[in-house]
């Protein structure tokens, strides 16, 4: 027991130090100046430090952490008030209704909505101050219009072809590429390695390392028994917020555009063909594959690998289960799944049923040995 104790106490020890100087970095602030600065109702002493964040669970000392019982989807899990009981956190986020099970001591900010605040005090505590400059490594051709060249961060490797314009406050990562003629809108980071060509996009976008903007699509036809590519004119239109998960390819389009609209997130690893439109504030998770031409509807949610036949349209608000494969439009508001995916009860149905058939088919084979 002794030795287990030790051993307890030596990982937690070290998970501390490789915390502190390996972690990200947090500002050093106060309860109160966080209460101060996103109008929050504060119980405790104001002086409170605060260090860092944690989960609730592992929360400690000169930490900040939130407890909620909001439910804005069916994927957020409510803890049991027991861990409200017992985290050892300086600092907590919490509705009122939950103040009376705090611990003694912690200081409390208290608000309707713990989860979005806690996002915009993760905003403030670990966004680290804007780069400036143009490394001297970077190659700039002559041309490249910046709206306001001090405002920008160019980082060095990264090439920027002639006509390209580059908004105010915008950073390019190392090794990324923007071709000719592209807009880069305020306020949009561009990670390392990501290329971006053939292609507006828009303000406070993020494009993340290794993602590719504006590539030909996979257009070809057959001509005399050969397959033949099809030259693409179009370009790729990117809405304001937008952000790209690294790896992902969003291809421009044959005549068309291909559009993703404002809010809208993909993941890693995710697959736009030419010519897709895609509405406002929709989810993509990784490993999302949509073929041409398809139309996604405005807060669409698409489930990891789901598969989107060419030229299918799916209505507003309208969510697919991961691993779906859909090959017929999607009603508005329509929850599917399955491959080919189905309204959600009516494949469940269907997958019940079969596995009914079978299980009744490996009686009958008991039955006749």
């Amino acid at each position: 027991m002794i030795e287990k104790g030790i051993i307890l106490f030596y990982n937690a020890v070290m998970k501390r130090l490789l915390q502190r100087f390996f972690g990200p970095k947090s500002k050093k602030t106060t309860a109160g100046e966080i209460a101060g600065k996103f109008g929050l109702e504060l119980s405790g002493d104001s002086k409170t430090a605060v260090l860092g964040i944690a989960p609730i669970a592992d929360a400690g000392p000169g930490q900040i952490t939130f407890y909620s019982t909001e439910r804005n989807n069916d994927a957020f899990r409510i803890l049991p008030i027991s861990v409200l009981k017992n985290t050892k956190a300086s600092t907590i986020v919490i509705q009122p209704e939950n103040v009376p099970h705090a611990p003694k001591g912690a200081t409390l900010l208290i608000t309707e909505r713990p989860r979005a605040e806690v996002v915009k005090i993760m905003d403030f505590l670990f966004t680290e101050p804007p780069k400036r400059g143009i490394s001297p490594d970077a190659l700039v051709a002559r041309g490249v219009v910046f709206r306001r060249k001090k405002s920008v961060y160019i980082a060095p490797f990264v090439l920027i072809e002639r006509g390209a314009v580059i908004d105010e406050n915008v950073s390019i990562g190392a090794g990324a590429y923007i071709g000719r003629n592209c807009y880069i809108g305020k306020n949009t980071v561009i990670h390392p390695n990501a290329v971006v060509e053939n292609a507006t996009i828009g303000e406070d976008c993020v494009i993340h390392n290794g993602a590719s903007v504006g590539k030909d699509g996979f257009g070809f036809t057959v001509q005399d028994g050969k397959n033949v590519f099809i030259p693409h004119a179009g370009r790729v239109i990117i809405g304001n917020r937008v952000s790209i998960g690294a790896n992902s390819c969003v291809d421009r389009g044959v005549m068309a555009d291909t559009r993703i609209g404002a809010g809208t997130k993909l993941d890693n690893l995710v697959q736009i063909a030419h010519g897709v439109v895609i509405g406002r504030e929709c989810f993509a998770a990784s490993g999302v594959a949509i073929a041409g031409g398809a139309v996604i509807g405005d807060r669409v949610m698409l489930g990891g690998g789901v598969g989107i036949a060419n030229k299918i349209h799916i209505g507003d608000g309208a969510s697919i289960a991961a691993m779906s494969g859909v090959m017929r439009d999607v009603a508005p508001g329509e929850k599917a799944f399955g491959y080919p995916a189905f309204p959600i009860m009516e494949s469940m149905r269907m997958t019940a049923w079969l596995r009914k058939q079978a299980l009744r088919g490996d009686k009958n084979d008991k039955d006749k040995k």
